[in-house]
C-alpha cells in the first residue's frame, strides 16, 4: 500500500467554495490503475481532500502501480476533470488539467515527497483482537 499527496495553492478566503465543490464529489467509476500500455497494475483504495487557508492537499491511497499510474487514472475520470474545472477560478495560479497530458504534468509537479508512511502489518488485518477474546 502506498500514499501520494498533491498540493493546490488557492486564493485566500475561498475555503467555503472549495468545500462546496468537493462536497458532492463521487468516487471515480473504476478503482483499477493501468500502466501506459493499459495493463491493470494496481487499485485506488481511497482519496481524501484537505483545505486550510490557501492550501488544498489531496491524499491518495493506492496499492500497486506507480504515482504516474495514479495520475493517468485520475486524469481520465470525469468527476476529477469536473472538479478541476470548477476549481479553476479559485486557483492562485492557472494550470491546464483538462487534458490528460496537462493533468499528469501538474500532478507530477505538485506531488509532495513522502517522508513517512506507517502501516498495520497485514497479519493484523485478518485476526481478531485478543481484547475481543478476553470478553
Amino acid at each position: 500500500m502506498a500514499y501520494a499527496a498533491i498540493t493546490y495553492k488557492v486564493k485566500p478566503g475561498c475555503e467555503r467554495e472549495i468545500t462546496e465543490i468537493f462536497a458532492d464529489y463521487r468516487r471515480p467509476g473504476s478503482p483499477f490503475l493501468r500502466d501506459a500500455e493499459g495493463r491493470q497494475v494496481g487499485i485506488l483504495l481511497g482519496t481524501a481532500l484537505f483545505v486550510k487557508d490557501d492550501t488544498v492537499v489531496r491524499v491518495i491511497h493506492y496499492e500497486g502501480g506507480t504515482v504516474e499510474d495514479v495520475a493517468r487514472h485520475m486524469s481520465s475520470q470525469q468527476g476529477v476533470r469536473e472538479a478541476e474545472r470548477r476549481m479553476a477560478p479559485y486557483l492562485a495560479e492557472s494550470r491546464d488539467t483538462q487534458t490528460a497530458e496537462g493533468f499528469m504534468a501538474y500532478f507530477s509537479e505538485s506531488t509532495m515527497t513522502c517522508v513517512s508512511a506507517l502501516y498495520i502489518p497485514t497479519e493484523f488485518l485478518h485476526k481478531e483482537s485478543k481484547i475481543n477474546d478476553a470478553r
